[in-house]
């Protein structure tokens, strides 16, 4: 039958039958579906003959694994870590680098490259009906110290070859594809998570902040910024802000970073909710003094305070009765940090996530409350408790977790719809746009790490499940 088409009407019609949903869903339901009956009209032919038609579009998706995986090691050797480690800071040189390696890619697929005023990255492919919002797909490839080659890099190079992928195989937009490389997912440098992606939602007083922000070496967010060549004599970054509806999709490809599709044998991830991440720091001052001469009694030891902080937290995650309630204190600093004397001061930071909200904001306040009656029980000052951030979570949505589905069922690999406990940002894009995800498993879990790894064949199964689904949501 296939014959009786021009390529380009059977390319069409055949992603048409795609965005419906499964051939065996549309045959049982044609007569009364009126969208059948208008594509039905369009092709000249009834669509459930049309089950080769749709089968050989989905075996001409062919993923060039090997040099994917060759960009992702390359990738990698733009870092200031020593392989097989991967650090790779924000606006550093070779950060630099990575993004003209990543420019060069587009470049090479036929996008068109584009820049912002902090250095997010577009790549455009234009559809027959440019006018409409595009649907957009990206992560980050920025790294933090000591870590691995994939998170993030997956869903950008990913991304790439997806529209490689569609290409080769004849297909044509109807909305524009976008590619999206964020800045700074990671807040490594100046303590801002998700850095390019709340400036693309709009979020004004970050705008604002970064003005006066600076890292660890007192250089200021905009002269970083400068020095990698971005924010040339601009201080205003509402520049960078997206107005909601700029993208009719977004969908991003990632290592799940969790244990779950490793160990239950599953190709696919779907992603039906992002959690809300909370990030709190907490100061206690003590009196300190030498470790031997002052009596346990009369103490006012800081570096307690914080101890016993920490296990609060524990205790208050545990708590909450659900497994999506979680809490870290991934970072506990001691002063004067010699062993012979006691903690005059302490420092937390803490981060706690779940998919509830209001659950989340609850171990927020039972750790506040705890951090207030530890202070007073052992006579040392809470100096700050500050909340730095506190995001609510995001659903995916409807639409995006069917064409996930759907792609993988035509493909025939396993799924599971699962949360993400790791925020990422399209946590911000879907203040934009109706957002989704798709994981891929990684070796035990593992991440922000050196050993971070998924196969070559995870890989390819993610690019062709985010392929067919931009594929789909484009003609939607």
């Amino acid at each position: 039958m296939s014959s009786r088409f021009c390529h380009s009407s059977s390319l069409h019609l055949l992603i048409g039958l795609f965005i419906f949903g499964s051939i065996s869903a549309i045959s049982a339901h044609e007569n009364e579906d009126p969208t059948i009956k208008t594509m039905e009209a369009f092709s000249g032919y009834p669509i459930h003959e049309s089950n080769s038609l749709v089968s050989d579009f989905v075996s001409s998706l062919s993923v060039e694994t090997q040099t994917l995986q060759n960009q992702i090691d390359e990738l990698s050797t733009f870092s200031d870590a020593p392989a097989p480690s991967v650090t790779r800071i924000l606006y550093t040189e070779k950060d630099v680098l990575a993004r003209r390696y990543i420019k060069n890619l587009m470049g090479l697929a036929g996008l068109s490259v584009r820049e912002d005023t902090v250095g997010n990255i577009f790549g455009r492919w234009i559809g027959d009906e440019p006018e409409l919002p595009p649907v957009a797909t990206g992560s980050h490839i920025d790294a933090i110290p000591y870590s691995g080659k994939y998170d993030g890099v997956i869903g950008v190079l990913g991304a790439i070859e997806a529209i490689n992928v569609l290409k080769r195989s004849g297909f044509k937009p109807k909305r524009s594809l976008e590619v999206i490389m964020f800045t700074s997912e990671e807040p490594t440098r100046f303590g801002i998570s998700c850095l390019g992606s709340r400036l693309l939602a709009g979020i004004e007083t970050l705008a604002n902040n970064l003005k006066s922000t600076v890292d660890g070496q007192n250089i200021s967010f905009l002269d970083a910024a400068r020095s990698a060549g971005y924010a040339n004599d601009q201080d205003d970054l509402s520049s960078v802000f997206l107005k909601k509806g700029s993208y009719s999709a977004f969908i991003e490809l990632h290592i799940e970073q969790g244990p779950i599709l490793e160990e239950e044998g599953i190709s696919i991830g779907v992603v039906t909710a992002i959690a809300a991440p909370a990030s709190i720091t907490v100061d206690f001052e003590g009196n300190g003094g030498h470790a031997g001469a002052a009596l346990m009694p009369i103490r006012n030891d800081a570096g307690l305070a914080a101890a016993e902080l920490a296990l609060a937290v524990e205790k208050h995650v545990l708590e909450s009765g659900s497994i999506d309630t979680v809490g870290t204190v991934g970072i506990l600093e001691l002063h004067p940090g010699a062993i012979n004397s006691i903690p005059s001061r302490s420092h937390l930071e803490i981060d706690t996530r779940d998919i509830d909200e209001k659950r989340r904001n609850t171990v927020i306040e039972k750790t506040h409350q705890s951090a207030t009656t530890i202070a007073n029980k052992r006579r040392v000052k809470l100096s700050e408790f500050k909340i730095i951030n506190q995001d609510p979570p995001a659903l995916s949505d409807k639409l995006i977790i069917e064409a996930a589905e759907t792609a993988s069922k035509e493909l025939n690999l396993t799924y599971k719809k699962m949360i993400s406990r790791a925020y990422h940002d399209s946590l911000f894009m879907a203040r934009i746009s109706p957002m989704g995800m798709i994981f891929i498993p990684c070796y035990k879990g593992y991440s922000h790490k050196p050993e971070e790894f998924s196969s070559k064949e995870d890989i390819t199964n993610g690019v062709k499940v985010l392929a067919l689904a931009v594929a789909k949501l484009s003609l939607n």
